[in-house]
């Protein structure tokens, strides 16, 4: 396909994904078949070598689709405990490395959409600064001088998204169980409604404002702030603010303790969204954020936005506060309570929830502070533990509220490795649950009676 056509018919896309999990799915069958053949370390070898090539596939099918398939696959990417290692390194490419449309068509986007286009801007840099899923990233300048970040959502990006939503369900469902028997039932419909919602720009730029109002306590948070006559359901358009993109920041060329207030500030962002505002930007692709040597932190693309629930923030608080006060005993009964559970309705049992209990009890320790590292060791132990428990697993049922929770918070551990940040993980966390706890502590006193006169 060329760069310069965007597949936006229900029939083309079909056949796209289509194929793919036809030729992904002949391949594994293949592989599997010939792994009989072999043993030891020359059958792991042949697995990972097919698995890649398999990745690549579905990186390289989903990243010129755009629209919801290739939002499905930057989602599988960030799922490490979903997918094997090797699958989700290689759909990491999805996101960072988007083909982007010619500019010549999204500038006839722009002109569609923006009738006062001529008069509001002397000029828009022609090279994408960054592309996405359903929509890229051009700089630009206005006429009073300010310079702009332009989001254009691709011509027809609603056409590709409706026609991946009529198909996708059963594809990437087939898809996904090729690698695993998670349940995908839950996943589709949260990630349904959060694509729905990312094609509009109006809702984007709303929820740019509300977060510029939340966090504007906390100036180590940048939120651009939204140009609004350069915005309309299509196009956003947004202040640039001047910072240093995540591949170098995480460079040698800045000292660690500047990485260190930068990973602290990416935490308490996400601890803010999750238990405070119940306002959770989750969408943790790195190139989000960006930084700048005041240890300041600028996050953009509030497309993604998961509204907590109370009863699902409060959960993950209760959880927090058992594994701060080292109480493994508590956990089956804790996930039960926000609902998960295995099938039939039985807790999760002791040997599946304590060796993970272990592995965070780590990273939440008063002294010495924990420090992520950037060699994949922790996701690494999570993906083992996810092996070891694989069967005791395949029934778990789950809230669909916590898909894009824990999509944030591995994104977020992931982050926080490449920056190989040291901060105060567990005075964050008391800090910012503490409240809620006591919130929902207080509800369930019963009020005093009043005494008799």
């Amino acid at each position: 396909m060329s760069r310069d056509q965007l597949n936006t018919s229900t029939l083309g896309r079909f056949a796209r994904m289509g194929g793919l999990v036809g030729r992904v799915g002949v391949s594994m069958i293949t592989g599997q078949a010939a792994g009989l053949l072999r043993d030891g370390p020359t059958k792991r070898l042949k697995k990972a070598e097919n698995m890649v090539r398999n990745a690549a596939r579905i990186a390289s099918t989903l990243g010129e689709m755009k629209g919801a398939a290739m939002k499905v696959g930057q989602m599988l990417s960030l799922h490490e405990g979903m997918l094997p290692k090797e699958v989700a390194a290689v759909l990491s490419v999805l996101q960072n490395d988007a083909p982007s449309v010619p500019y010549k068509r999204m500038e006839a986007q722009l002109k569609r959409e923006l009738a006062n286009f001529d008069e509001l801007f002397e000029y828009i840099e022609p090279e994408a600064f960054a592309s996405a899923s359903i929509g890229q990233v051009h700089r630009g300048i206005l006429r009073d001088g300010r310079e702009v970040a332009v989001k254009i959502q691709y011509p027809d990006a609603d056409r590709m998204v409706k026609a991946d939503l009529t198909n996708m369900k059963v594809l990437l469902g087939n898809l996904v169980a090729l690698f695993t028997d998670i349940d995908f039932e839950p996943i589709w419909k949260e990630v349904r409604e959060r694509l729905v919602e990312e094609l509009d720009y109006d809702q984007e730029a709303e929820s740019l404002r509300r977060a510029a109002q939340m966090y504007a306590d906390l100036p180590t948070i940048i939120v651009p702030e939204v140009i609004e006559e350069g915005t309309t359901q299509r196009v956003l358009t947004m202040q640039f603010v001047e910072a240093i993109p995540p591949s170098e920041a995480m460079s040698d060329d800045y000292a660690q303790e500047l990485k260190d207030r930068w990973g602290t500030t990416l935490f308490e962002f996400t601890m803010r969204g999750l238990f405070q505002h119940r306002f959770l930007h989750a969408d943790p692709n790195f190139a989000n954020f960006a930084f700048r040597e005041d240890g300041s932190v600028v996050v953009y693309d509030y497309g993604c936005i998961k509204h907590v629930p109370e009863r699902i923030a409060s959960g993950y608080a209760r959880l927090i506060d058992a594994l701060l006060k080292r109480k493994k005993t508590a956990f089956p009964a804790l996930l039960q309570e926000l609902g998960v559970y295995k099938e039939g309705g039985a807790s999760i049992s002791r040997e599946t929830t304590d060796p993970y209990v272990d592995l965070m009890q780590d990273i939440v320790r008063a002294s010495p502070p924990y420090t992520f590292g950037d060699d994949g060791a922790f996701y690494k132990a999570i993906y083992d533990l996810g092996m070891a428990n694989w069967h005791e697993a395949s029934d778990v049922r789950f809230p669909r509220d916590m898909i894009f929770i824990d999509r944030t918070l591995g994104g977020l551990f992931g982050n926080l490795g490449a920056l190989r940040a040291t901060g105060p993980w567990r005075k964050l966390l008391r800090e910012y649950t503490t409240p809620l706890l006591n919130t929902e502590a207080a509800r369930r006193r019963p009020a005093k009676k009043k005494a008799a006169a």
